[in-house]
């Protein structure tokens, strides 16, 4: 299926790609990694108005003798919540172009989760004249669940004039899956608005007949499989499965063996979340293929997976393979093995070259509103212990959202259960920050190791309340209320001073920094959280997760405890 271009602007491509008239661009001597045919062969590939004229032998306008390199079709993620990048769009696209990403399929849920629709046109705004194709998915679970307290509500009428932007694509992450499988109206009514575009599904540990159910309902794809037997259930069901490599979830290695010359075709590659130290470091979907072929993954087939694969599922016409016809998108690499680019193209031009951005940096609109209303009079952290004390306690796990859970006896001093670092048993709490009710929710965690301080957060997934774990209440509050005054952040805090912090003014999500000085933050905070005696990787990004009541098993919003499991509100403490 080809995109449709105006009939002038074909006749004239046609006429190039006969020969008859000049291409502005000639890549000779290329070795063109064809994904749909899977061989790599010789080509000069002759370019013209950003789109491919053909194979050949051409007379063109300017001419680059590419000297054996591979030439790629440009990397698409198949799933990306940019807001994760704690960086605006423009800043997201200045880190991951140079690593060949020249699309990305984008779910704004974490900004509208704060301001609504209003908060999806910014960031559909916020990319207009970039070298990024950003596609959206209208986000189908603002907020994610009942058992929280989000600053917007979209339903299924607010979806139809989404659908009218020609880049909303389809429905995001339906992440209420009870509600899918249960046959909730309104939930069911979001899928139908959709239409005939694919619908993007959220099912973590989903078997058996409610699987069936999910899928007979019109959901097409699934990024949270992190066993590989859930995976392969899935793909056998239908699913196009987003093998995901993230910052806070890893599963790449896990999921791979899924992957055979047989069902390749169904399975893509996407971040989901990547936070600006990995961009940096480690990159961005060329992190995922250099990982694919080090597991052993044919180079062809990674590649595929991160280009035509994902554009075939969406239906991006023009995009995710080089043939006439198709945009002129595409990365020039030295060795697959390594998979570095080394140019990148976006529409024939050069947008980056040896790691460098030369791609166009608007400035993006201001925000339709952000901030941070706390009722901060009706907050309150103190937990009277009840009956034997003994709690409900998440379990953080590095290196995954998901979350263990056990009941723990609690430290009780004066009737209250507090925090007790040495047992590594901490408080946590979720304070909502969109409406100023009052609301707070507040548990314990265990497996941040904070030995004194807290660590607090306007970004916590998806309702993006204030999040906040700590030593003690006063810590908590110290670093509640840093945050708070920023207009929203990340900050650590101990006796009651700012150790490290993040300013995130955009909806309290994203930074109007650089992206190196927003990872410079991060990486400040997370020595700042070690020095406390935190033994995680990345606790923000962990501590973020705990609020996300769509993924098991046990998480905590600003009304409490939540038993994904079982999808309902449980209390902290039991019998």
């Amino acid at each position: 299926m080809r995109e449709s271009i105006p009939p002038e602007a074909r006749r004239k491509l046609v006429e190039v790609a006969r020969g008859d008239a000049p291409a502005d661009l000639l890549l000779e001597n290329a070795r063109l990694v064809n994904v749909r045919s899977g061989e790599i062969h010789d080509a000069d590939i002759a370019i013209y108005e950003g789109r491919i004229a053909g194979f050949g032998a051409y007379q063109a306008a300017q001419t680059i003798d590419l000297h054996g390199a591979h030439v790629c079709p440009g990397l698409i993620d198949a799933h990306v919540h940019i807001e994760s990048s704690m960086v605006s769009v423009p800043e997201f696209a200045r880190a991951v172009v140079p690593r060949g990403t020249t699309a990305v399929v984008t779910d704004p849920h974490e900004i509208a989760n704060v301001l609504g629709v209003p908060g999806i046109r910014y960031m559909l705004d916020s990319s207009e004249g970039l070298p990024l194709r950003v596609f959206a998915m209208a986000s189908s679970c603002v907020p994610a669940t009942h058992m929280e307290t989000a600053g917007a509500k979209i339903e299924a009428a607010d979806l139809a004039p989404l659908f009218e932007h020609p880049r909303v694509i389809g429905l995001a992450e339906v992440m209420n899956f009870p509600g899918v499988f249960l046959g909730v109206p309104e939930v069911l009514a979001k899928i139908a608005a959709a239409g005939d575009r694919p619908v993007d599904g959220h099912s973590p540990g989903l078997s058996g007949l409610p699987l069936n159910a999910y899928l007979a309902a019109g959901v097409g794809s699934d990024h949270e499989c992190t066993r590989l037997e859930e995976a392969r259930e899935k793909l056998r069901r239908g699913m196009h499965i987003f093998i995901r490599e993230g910052t806070a979830a890893r599963n790449l290695e896990e999921l791979l063996p899924l992957v055979t010359p047989g069902n390749a075709a169904n399975c893509s590659f996407c971040t989901d979340d990547r936070h600006p130290e990995d961009l940096l470091d480690e990159g961005h979907v060329d992190a995922l293929v250099r990982m694919g072929i080090a597991e052993g993954l044919d180079p062809i087939t990674a590649i595929q997976m991160a280009t035509i694969n994902t554009a075939n599922y969406f239906g991006l016409r023009g995009l995710g393979m080089l043939a006439p016809g198709y945009r002129a998108d595409m990365i020039v690499v030295d060795k697959l093995e390594v998979f570095q680019a080394r140019m990148v193209f976006s529409e024939g031009r050069v947008v980056a070259e040896h790691g460098e951005y030369k791609g166009a940096r608007p400035t993006p609109p201001a925000p339709p509103g952000s901030g941070v209303q706390v009722k901060w009079e009706a907050v309150d952290l103190a937990v009277t212990a009840s009956g034997a004390a003994k709690a409900r306690v998440i379990h953080a796990i590095p290196g995954q959202i998901v979350t263990g859970q056990s009941v723990e006896p609690m430290k009780v001093e004066n009737g209250r259960a507090v925090a007790d670092p040495d047992r590594d048993l901490l408080k946590i709490a979720v304070i909502e920050r969109h409406q100023a009710t009052g609301n707070v929710g507040v548990g314990f965690a265990r497996g941040f190791g904070l030995k004194r301080g807290a660590i607090a957060s306007t970004v916590a997934h998806d309702n993006h309340n204030i999040v906040v774990v700590g030593a003690s209440d006063a810590e908590m509050m110290a670093a509640a209320r840093a945050v708070s005054e920023t207009g929203g952040g990340q900050a650590v805090v101990a006796d009651g001073r700012v150790l490290a912090a993040v300013p995130l003014p955009i909806a309290g999500l994203m930074s109007d920094l650089p992206l190196e000085e927003v990872r410079d933050r991060v990486e400040a905070m997370g020595k700042a959280a070690r020095e406390l005696g935190g033994t995680l990787p990345d606790p923000l990004m962990t501590m973020t997760f705990l609020a996300l009541a769509v993924i098991p098993e046990l998480k905590i919003t600003d009304r409490g405890l939540v038993d994904v499991n079982k999808f309902k509100p449980v209390p902290l403490f039991v019998p």
